[in-house]
């Protein structure tokens, strides 16, 4: 039987279940506002646990079994070792083996190294994914080959659920780079060394169970402790965790395209004739290849105005750390490390800190860090007329990314979206997007490389700009433009069937993707 739908604020066709379970359609931009108290984890005890401290046991399996695996669990995992993960498909063979089904796969995200888990969706071992689908785990999902419905959230979005309670973690197993036998953690030190853990906190405090898995076991205290012992009920010594060198993807090297190098220029002399760029200024920058070469761009401005950031916020790179070690910023707060060289500035520099998504970008909480930042580069696979974006589809209907930060990145002073007009000869900016991620009037400028079109809603800097010298273009000439080179696209055919949800930061249901038609 197909579930009930209505309309949200968004104009979006939303479930009023997603896998059994009651959905809040989206009422628009801080309009829901949530009753009750937080989510508490059940009370341990510690005449449970070791006098002496050491949780150690002999085998992830072991710490499995102890948890008490079986059908039906949530389980977690981070994603801090991104394409070099170790550990999270070893989860899932140890439960296949284990005979264990219909699990639901809750991590901070996934990546190609994720991609042999398709097969213990067609086993049964897994029942659907919560999080990020990226690549051959995407096309699965588009295609309606997965049991349950997917749940998109952003990473502030999932730790919201983590704490309202709407997701109920049974088992997190949480990859540590340096661990001590009573489970303290920390991201830097060993071979495996990551950076930081912000993103595994929540998981660790509100998991009923929790298993840490190093290759760099040290005595008691490990410290600085990202992950506290206290929460920890099983730590495993393995050969290794992952590996590091595959922090680094494509999505952490700066862009080598003509066109996109134009955009990345054009964006830092719009933060600074806007005036938005200057001295004691909050950014963040992103990853993407446009990101990182906007981050050059502006580190050159800077320093040749002798300006100095406030902070910048992470995920890190060594773009980033540059500006710190330079002077042209104060302080880095970090949830997450993008390359080596952020690696090993958390673990050197003092003005390099360790934060978790608690702070940074949970929206049920009494303020977060985002809504601080002056400065917010982001991404987008499509923008529409009326500045709506789409960071999880791609123009085929497709589901190929996560989330993300992006999200939470929206509720900056300044929301800029540096995007090539076309990809692939595909329009970026379209009439309607594929799929709604973030409404338009969060977003203040689209950026291509051939005009700049700011958000009508933003006056302040359209005054701002107006003679600044810049291409100031319409959304609506950028888009007929991009349709005079490539034709209007062919919009993707999709069944009714709901294959996932898109969580907006507050929990509610912003949008749907649906399953891909066969052609």
């Amino acid at each position: 039987m197909a579930a009930r739908t209505v309309i949200n604020a968004a104009g979006r066709e939303v479930p009023l279940l997603i896998n059994g379970s009651p959905a809040v359609p989206y009422k628009g931009v801080g309009r829901h506002r949530p009753a009750g108290r937080k989510y508490s984890p059940p009370i341990p005890v510690c005449a449970d646990y070791p006098a002496d401290g050491n949780k150690v046991v002999k085998s992830l399996e072991e710490a499995l079994r102890k948890c008490g695996l079986k059908d039906g669990m949530t389980i977690s995992t981070h994603h801090h070792m991104r394409d070099g993960d170790l550990i999270s498909n070893e989860v899932f063979r140890i439960a296949s083996e284990m005979g264990v089904k219909d699990l639901v796969w809750f991590p901070s995200a996934s990546f190609p190294c994720n991609d042999p888990l398709i097969r213990y969706l067609e086993d049964g071992t897994i029942n659907r994914i919560e999080g990020s689908m990226n690549g051959p785990l995407g096309m699965f999902v588009s295609e309606g080959k997965m049991k349950g419905m997917a749940v998109l959230r952003s990473h502030g979005g999932r730790v919201q659920a983590i704490q309202d309670g709407e997701v109920k973690i049974d088992i997190a197993v949480l990859a540590a780079p340096t661990c001590d036998s009573f489970g303290n953690a920390k991201g830097t030190g060993g071979g495996s060394a990551c950076g930081v853990l912000g993103y595994a906190k929540a998981d660790s405090i509100y998991a009923s169970r929790v298993i840490l898995v190093t290759d760099n076991l040290v005595d008691i205290p490990c410290f600085p402790m990202e992950i506290e012992g206290n929460y920890v009920d099983y730590v495993v010594v393995a050969d290794k965790i992952g590996i590091p060198e595959k922090i680094v993807s494509g999505t952490t090297k700066i862009t080598r395209s003509p066109d996109r190098l134009l955009i990345a220029e054009m964006t830092a002399s719009f933060l600074e004739r806007s005036g938005i760029l200057k001295d004691g200024v909050t950014i963040q920058a992103g990853a993407g290849g446009t990101s990182l070469a906007i981050a050059v761009f502006v580190h050159e401005i800077m320093k040749k105005n002798n300006w100095k950031a406030k902070f910048g916020f992470g995920g890190s790179t060594k773009y980033m750390v540059k500006m710190l070690e330079d002077g042209q910023m104060g302080y880095i707060l970090d949830a997450q490390a993008f390359d080596l060289e952020a690696v090993r500035s958390v673990e050197v520099n003092p003005n390099h800190i360790p934060y978790s998504v608690f702070n940074a970008y949970n929206y049920h909480s009494k303020g977060n860090l985002t809504s601080m930042m002056d400065i917010m580069i982001l991404g987008a696979t499509e923008i529409d007329l009326n500045f709506n974006g789409n960071v999880v589809t791609h123009s085929d209907g497709y589901l190929l990314h996560g989330i993300g930060g992006w999200q939470n990145c929206l509720h900056a002073r300044n929301v800029i979206i540096p995007v090539p007009l076309f990809r692939d000869r595909i329009p970026v900016i379209v009439d309607k997007v594929t799929t709604l991620c973030g409404p338009g009037e969060l977003i203040d400028v689209v950026i291509t490389e051939r005009g700049i079109a700011v958000n009508p809603l933003r006056k302040d800097l359209i005054k701002s700009v107006k003679n600044s010298g810049l291409p100031l273009r319409s959304i609506k000439e950028l888009k007929e433009e991009a349709e005079s080179i490539c034709g209007k696209p062919e919009k993707p055919q999709f069944d009714d069937k709901i294959v996932a949800a898109i969580k907006w930061v507050d929990g509610t249901v912003i949008d749907v993707v649906r399953k891909i038609k066969s052609k």
